[in-house]
């Protein structure tokens, strides 16, 4: 019995429900790409810090969020030199062909050749730009339980935050999402956390990410290796992983839906190939206002942005008639845009993620028929996603956001 099936047997027991949830976006604002997990020296990345932010700036990125595992980019760290190594003689070469003589800070520890890595505030002064790019500050939490990956990206957190532990797998999630919520409401600061990789030696089962609270937010795409973003033969991909939550969330749990965001987790920048966690995979594009880290987070938040691997969206509008989704159409490509959701009828939700409409026009609109618990929208490209990780081949994808209509 596949987990489909199992959940909407699970669903069907519950048998009356109310939905009472309505999300919306509006179709102002400016699109703003960025990403919100990727890594550096000050971890297990193999690029110095500001050779991730030039990577990310002039590869026509808005903003970053650099995520070091259990590490906040502050105070004095220094990095050995060695050939072999990930700070290599020509990778410092590099950096200072890049960015000249004076920016690169080196010293001899007990024979030892080391550089200084460069900060946040250094980068900051280095490359942000009013209202071109901005750099927001990220930690990747890295915890475990029976054996199984659980990690956690916070953006504009207050300070560090540890791994919190647990007695198994939804306490640790529990702990460490409830860490983030008190520091948060401690230093009365604006954060946001997602819960990364779920697929990833298959950490989380779409029935445990259902019952997360603590966040509502989560990595639907992740272009880092081996995070099997398109399932097994016994295991959904997160796209299933995603309606089968959802459909629980919404019928039995009485939460709001989650949101997915695609990234590059990117650890790999000199070795670009298949087998290489690679820049460039994957990214999400949110609609603001004006553009600052607070801007950025509340349209994440409020799920007024889309993850891309490729498909670039000209307007999203999750109305309460109507779901809009208009596609930024190139030359010979075409696209295929598909209303995702589940139906309820006589009170009882049917399959999650069934395909409720269609169309290969680049003005998509479905108007609900009263009958769904979300819907949302994937549209598929004609053209494949350029280097993406071994074993992953598949088309460019955007996704939007889900839509629970009032009822």
């Amino acid at each position: 019995m596949t987990l489909g099936h199992r959940m909407h047997r699970a669903v069907v027991a519950a048998a009356t429900l109310s939905l009472i949830f309505f999300c919306g976006c509006n179709s102002g604002g400016t699109w703003y790409r960025g990403n919100t997990h990727t890594h550096s020296l000050w971890s297990d990345g193999d690029a110095a810090p500001e050779m991730v932010v030039a990577w990310y700036k002039e590869n026509g990125y808005d903003w970053l969020a650099i995520t070091d595992h259990d590490v906040l980019l502050r105070g004095e760290r220094w990095f050995t030199i060695a050939e072999g190594g990930r700070l290599s003689n020509a990778r410092m070469n590099e950096l200072r062909e890049a960015f000249g003589n004076d920016w690169v800070v080196t010293r001899d520890s007990g024979g030892i050749s080391q550089m200084r890595l460069k900060t946040l505030d250094d980068l900051r002064a280095h490359f942000e730009e009013p209202g071109k790019f901005l750099l927001i500050e990220g930690e990747e939490i890295s915890d475990q339980s029976e054996g199984k990956p659980l990690h956690f990206n916070v953006l504009n957190p207050a300070g560090f935050i540890a791994p919190q532990g647990g007695e198994d797998i939804m306490s640790t999630v529990e702990h460490n999402l409830a860490a983030v919520q008190q520091q948060g409401d401690s230093a009365a600061r604006n954060m946001l956390v997602h819960i990364n990789h779920t697929n990833w030696h298959w950490a989380l089962n779409p029935e445990q990410l259902a019952l997360m609270h603590g966040t509502h937010l989560f990595e639907l795409y992740n272009g880092s290796t081996g995070c099997n973003n398109y399932g097994d033969s016994t295991h959904p991909g997160m796209d299933e992983v995603w309606d089968i939550a959802n459909s629980i969330r919404l019928t039995q749990l009485d939460l709001g839906p989650l949101y997915g965001i695609a990234n590059d987790d990117t650890h790999d920048y000199f070795d670009i190939a298949p087998h290489k966690s690679n820049p460039g995979r994957g990214w999400i594009m949110v609609r603001a206002d004006t553009f600052s880290t607070t801007a950025v987070l509340d349209a994440i938040r409020s799920g007024d942005f889309y993850a891309s691997t490729g498909v670039e969206l000209r307007d999203v509008q999750r109305g309460p008639e109507e779901y809009v989704v208009k596609v930024a159409k190139e030359r010979g490509v075409t696209y295929t845009t598909q209303f995702i959701g589940t139906r309820l009828r006589h009170g009882i939700p049917g399959t999650p993620g069934i395909i409720l409409h269609e169309t290969s026009e680049t003005t998509a609109v479905y108007a609900y028929h009263g009958d769904e618990i979300y819907v949302r929208a994937r549209v598929i490209s004609s053209r494949e996603q350029a280097n993406p990780a071994a074993g992953e081949e598949a088309p460019e994808y955007a996704w939007t956001q889900p839509m629970v209509p009032q009822r």
